[in-house]
């Protein structure tokens, strides 16, 4: 009886492949979405210049649906991270990684949940930087202070990601 309760236990374990599953159709869609964004401001580009059009806050809006594609990218990213991740932890390790070269084999390898944590974590913090810029770089300062406050936001985003790129190192 205890055998047979291990074992169900133990398959229990592919409930996992769901996330899997679903994780990379959230990674597929949000590559297709940020695809069509990047379309649409391509073509919104080429009209303005051939019609020799320039509507108002032209760069500022192409530079904001460029940096919102980013963001999807990188949100993709995530979830296809969290998906391999919770593939190699719960169920198996990917075979065709490791006949590739070493370097795609270190990034999409992870051995343990604070591994895959890890990286996650610097992925997001990433989205959230470029969000950070797409706000900065839309936004109108009418104000010495509020440029004075943009400067200290990005001098804070860069010494964030001066000690995050130290995180993990030895």
């Amino acid at each position: 009886m205890e055998q047979s309760f291990e074992w169900s236990l133990w398959a229990t374990r592919f409930m996992v492949l769901l996330a899997v599953i679903f994780g990379l159709i959230g990674a597929v869609v949000l590559f297709i979405v940020a695809s069509f964004d990047v379309y649409h401001v391509s073509t919104f580009v080429f009209d303005v210049y051939v019609n020799h059009l320039h509507p108002n806050k032209f760069h500022e809006k192409v530079v904001g649906e460029i940096i919102g594609a980013v963001d999807l990218y990188l949100i993709g990213v995530v979830m296809l991270l969290f998906s391999f991740g919770l593939y190699e932890l719960f169920i198996s390790d990917i075979d065709v990684a490791k006949t590739d070269d070493e370097r795609q084999n270190k990034i999409l390898s992870i051995h343990s949940l604070d591994q895959l944590k890890d990286k996650i974590s610097k992925v997001i913090v990433m989205v959230l930087v470029v969000g950070f810029f797409k706000k900065v770089g839309l936004a109108e300062y009418t104000q010495p202070l509020e440029l004075f406050y943009l400067a200290l936001s990005i001098t804070a985003v860069s010494v964030g990601l001066y000690f995050l790129s130290k995180v993990g190192k030895h």
